[in-house]
């Protein structure tokens, strides 16, 4: 999901400082108000949690270039499920941050783009899992339709980022709408593997027993 050097630069890389400040301003109110119910070490270590799995997922684990982007497994969905709405942004944000400053320096002048494109479609993810899990559910209790419905969200949001700030920076043609589409295709694959990998984690928290370093309606409503 990472825009490539050189697709948005000068003066339309504005837009993306304006989406990434909205972003974090979002997270930062949805952190204040949940500091109201949640201690803020335990926030804290949830959010390094987050971010140490990010930079593994990115940096780590394989990924390969697809059109005008790469396809990571960003894990959005099981960071929310298993930590939290603002440790999982927190998560995503610095441990992009964290492969910039010390593996992908080129990185760096998208950053905001790429950020952007992570944090939005989880806002989105946020307002679906309020809608489509029943309150009496725990999250350790979905089924896998429910969790292919958050994981497409996800990934369509990010899908979605991907495509705007390639036209945006490049315009509409040919062959950027074929690179989007072929992106955006191999990208879909991820939707197929990451339900699978939240159920597994959720049953994995389920198994091991009641831990407060996960998120409590992991394992009650």
């Amino acid at each position: 999901m990472h825009i490539e050097p050189g697709i948005v630069h000068g003066a339309k890389l504005l837009l993306s400082y304006a989406t990434a400040a909205g972003a974090a301003t979002y997270v930062a109110h949805e952190g204040v108000r949940t500091l109201k119910t949640r201690e803020l070490p335990m926030m804290a270590a949830r959010a390094a949690a987050a971010t140490a799995a990010v930079f593994v997922s990115f940096q780590i684990l394989p990924h390969h270039p697809a059109g005008v982007s790469e396809v990571h497994l960003i894990l959005g969905s099981t960071l929310f499920l298993m930590l939290g709405f603002v440790p999982a942004a927190i998560g995503l944000a610095l441990g992009l941050l964290t492969q910039g400053l010390f593996f992908e320096p080129q990185d760096l002048p998208q950053y905001a783009m790429n950020v952007t494109t992570l944090l939005v479609p989880l806002f989105a993810l946020q307002a679906l899992a309020q809608r489509l899990i029943a309150p009496d559910t725990a999250y350790a209790d979905i089924t896998y339709k429910q969790a292919l419905a958050l994981s497409t969200a996800y990934q369509g949001g990010v899908i979605a980022w991907v495509a705007f700030w390639v036209l945006y920076g490049e315009g509409v043609s040919v062959a950027t709408l074929a690179n989007v589409g072929t992106f955006g295709i191999a990208y879909m694959s991820v939707v197929l593997v990451e339900p699978l990998v939240d159920l597994a984690v959720l049953a994995g928290a389920k198994a091991l027993g009641r831990n407060r370093f996960v998120l409590a309606r992991v394992y009650s409503a």
